[in-house]
C-alpha cells in the first residue's frame, strides 16, 4: 500500500494514494497541505500501469524536490523524502504480508503419477443417496457434509468482497483440516483473454513467508479432468533433485481441488503439510472438496456483485452520453472505449435555437427552463435514435458527436440524417405549442468533419466525455451561420456524403478564426426522400 507521511515536530499525517492524487493549498486538493509557502495546484502523484507511482509538478511557484533535487516529472521510490515548500513528506510504498507471499509462489513441473495416492471427482461429493440406501457409514459421510457445509456458511455468510472471502476461506480450511500452509488460484483471462491460474490468497500456518512451489502436472490434472487430488512424499519427486531449498521445505503431503460452479472452473484451493507423507487422508479430501464446492458458490456470488457493480457505474457514467443500445453493448463489453486523449475523425453536430435570447427577456426563467427541457428531450431521443453521443448543453445549444467514443463508419452521412430527423420532429413540435398559443422554435444546424482529440476531459473530481480540436470550433461557426431550418455542412462533411443527400452550394464565406473562406452547403434532404426544408420552414 503506498502512502505519504507528513512530519512536522511531534504531528504525524499518514496519506493513502489513490490512482490520482493533488498536492496543494487549495481545499479541493485529493491531499491539501496548509503551507503558504505552497501553490493552490501545486503538483500531482498518479500510478501507473506498472503499479509505480509518478510524480509531476504542476508549474509551482517554489518547486517540487525529492531527495534534494528539484523536478519536474518523477518516478518515486520506496523511502524517497519530498519537499514542498517547507513541507517534508516521506514516500512509502511497502508491500504487504499478504501481497509478498503471493510473489513467493511459483510453478514447477509436477509431481509423477506414482505419487499421486487418490483422486476424487469433485461432482460426485456434491451428492446425497435416499434414504432408503444409507448405512451408518454414509450417514456419517454426510453428515461430516452438512456439517462443514454449516461451519464455512457461518463463517462467509454476507461477505461479497473477494479479498475479505478468500482469507475466511482458508481460515476455515485450516480449522477442519490439519494443514501448514494454503494458497488460492483463480481463473484470470490475461491479455490475450485466455484463462490461467492465477494466485489470489496465500495462508502460513506459522507465519512463515517461505516459498510455496505448485506443481503443474497436479494443477493440470485437478483443472482438466476436475478431480480432487491427494498426493505424498513431495520430497521424493524427481523434480526436486538437486534444489536443497525446496528439499529443506519438507513438504510431506499435498492436496488440489477444482473451485467447480456449474461445472465451470473457476479456480483451485491447494493445501500442504510439512508434517508427514500421509498428513491427509482420503477423508480429508473428502472433505476439502466439500469446502471447496461451497467456496465456489461464493468466490461466483462475489464475482457477480462485483461485476454487477462495475455494469451500474459504466452504465450511470454512459446512459446520459449515449444510445441504450450502445450503452448495454458497452456493459456487456462487446464495445470497447479507448482512453482519453484518443485522436480520430469524427463528425460534429451543433444546433442552437434562433432569438433564444429575446426570447428569455421576454418570459420567466421557469417557463424558458420548462421549454427546453421538453425540445431537449425530444432532441435527444433523436440523437440517440442515430447512435449519436451527447456532448454537452450550452444554453440552448446541443453539442453532439458522431464517431466517438465508438468507431461509426458512415459518421457524417448518421449526422446529417439526425439533423434532418431534428429539424423534422421539430415542426411536430411546434405544431403543439402554437396550439398552446406558444412562439414556435426554430433551429440552425452545423455540422463539420476532421480529426480532433476524444477522451475524458476534466479535473480529479469531474470528468466529462469530449472532443477538442479547430473541427469543433468549425462547426460551431458552421451552426452561426444557419438560419432557421437551415443544416449547413463544411465541404469536409459533404464531400463524404454528395451521392446521398441533396444540397444547394452557398458562396464561400468567411468566418471567425479562419484564413481563408470556407466552401459551405444547405442541405435540403435525402435524395432518395426528396426536399423537404421548405415544407420545414412554411409559416405555420
Amino acid at each position: 500500500m503506498a502512502k505519504l507521511i507528513l512530519t512536522s515536530g511531534e504531528t504525524r499525517q499518514e496519506y493513502e494514494l489513490g490512482p490520482i492524487n493533488t498536492l496543494g493549498r487549495h481545499p479541493d486538493n485529493s491531499i491539501q497541505i496548509l503551507d503558504r509557502i505552497i501553490s493552490k495546484e501545486h503538483c500531482q502523484i498518479i500510478r501507473t500501469p506498472e503499479g509505480r507511482f509518478l510524480l509531476r509538478d504542476l508549474g509551482s511557484l517554489n518547486g517540487t524536490y525529492v531527495s534534494g533535487a528539484r523536478v519536474t516529472e518523477r518516478v518515486l521510490n520506496h523511502g524517497e523524502e519530498m519537499v514542498l515548500g517547507s513541507t517534508h513528506l516521506t514516500f512509502q510504498d511497502q508491500q504487504s504480508d499478504a501481497e509478498q507471499s503471493l510473489q513467493k509462489v511459483t510453478f514447477a513441473p509436477g509431481m509423477t503419477e506414482s505419487h499421486i495416492r487418490r483422486k476424487i471427482d469433485a461432482e460426485k461429493t456434491r451428492d446425497f443417496l435416499p434414504e432408503k440406501q444409507l448405512d451408518i457409514e454414509t450417514l456419517r459421510r454426510d453428515y461430516e457434509k452438512l456439517r462443514i457445509s454449516h461451519e464455512l456458511s457461518r463463517a462467509i455468510v454476507g461477505v461479497l468482497d473477494l479479498e475479505q472471502l478468500l482469507p475466511k476461506i482458508l481460515d476455515q480450511s485450516f480449522q477442519l483440516l490439519p494443514a501448514d500452509r494454503g494458497v488460492i488460484l483463480l481463473v484470470e483471462a490475461d491479455e490475450a483473454g485466455t484463462g490461467r491460474l492465477v494466485p489470489r490468497y496465500v495462508k502460513h500456518k506459522a507465519g512463515g513467508g517461505e516459498q510455496i512451489v505448485l506443481s503443474n502436472s497436479i494443477l493440470s490434472e485437478v483443472a482438466q479432468h476436475k478431480k480432487a487430488v491427494l498426493s505424498s512424499d513431495a520430497t521424493m519427486d524427481s523434480r526436486f533433485s538437486g534444489a536443497h531449498s525446496i528439499i529443506m521445505q519438507g513438504i510431506r503431503s499435498t492436496m488440489c481441488v477444482p473451485l467447480l460452479h456449474a461445472d465451470e472452473l473457476l479456480g483451485i484451493m491447494h493445501l500442504d503439510s510439512q508434517i508427514a507423507s500421509n498428513a491427509f487422508s482420503e477423508k480429508d479430501l473428502q472433505i476439502f472438496t466439500s469446502i471447496a464446492n461451497q467456496a465456489a458458490v461464493a468466490i461466483q456470488n462475489a464475482r457477480l456483485v462485483k461485476k454487477i457493480e462495475l455494469e451500474t457505474a459504466t452504465r450511470a457514467q454512459f446512459q446520459r452520453l449515449l444510445s441504450p443500445n450502445l450503452v448495454e453493448q458497452l456493459v456487456k463489453g462487446d464495445l470497447k472505449l479507448e482512453k482519453g486523449g484518443e485522436l480520430r475523425e469524427v463528425t460534429i453536430l451543433i444546433s442552437d435555437i434562433r432569438g433564444f435570447t429575446s426570447m428569455s427577456e421576454k418570459k420567466p426563467p421557469s417557463e424558458i427552463v420548462a421549454m427546453l427541457n421538453e425540445y431537449f428531450e425530444v432532441m435527444v431521443e433523436i440523437l440517440f435514435r442515430m447512435n449519436g453521443t451527447l456532448d454537452k448543453y450550452v444554453g440552448d445549444e446541443i453539442m453532439a458527436l458522431f464517431g466517438a467514443p465508438v468507431d461509426m463508419p458512415d459518421a457524417p452521412l448518421a449526422a446529417v440524417q439526425c439533423a434532418i430527423e431534428m429539424q423534422k420532429a421539430l415542426r411536430e413540435f411546434n405544431r403543439t405549442r402554437v396550439a398552446e398559443r406558444q412562439d414556435p422554435i426554430r433551429i440552425g444546424i452545423g455540422i463539420n468533419t476532421g480529426m480532433v482529440v476524444s477522451g475524458a476531459i476534466g479535473s480529479t473530481k469531474t470528468l466529462q466525455y469530449t472532443a477538442i480540436g479547430d473541427p469543433v470550433n468549425t462547426a460551431s461557426r458552421l451552426c452561426s451561420l444557419a438560419k432557421p431550418g437551415e443544416i449547413i455542412v463544411s465541404e469536409t462533411t459533404m464531400s463524404r456524403i454528395a451521392s446521398k443527400v441533396d444540397a444547394q452550394v452557398l458562396p464561400p464565406t468567411k468566418v471567425k478564426g479562419k484564413v481563408d473562406a470556407l466552401q459551405i452547403y444547405n442541405v435540403v434532404g435525402m435524395k432518395d426522400e426528396g426536399e423537404w426544408q421548405g415544407e420545414l420552414t412554411r409559416p405555420l
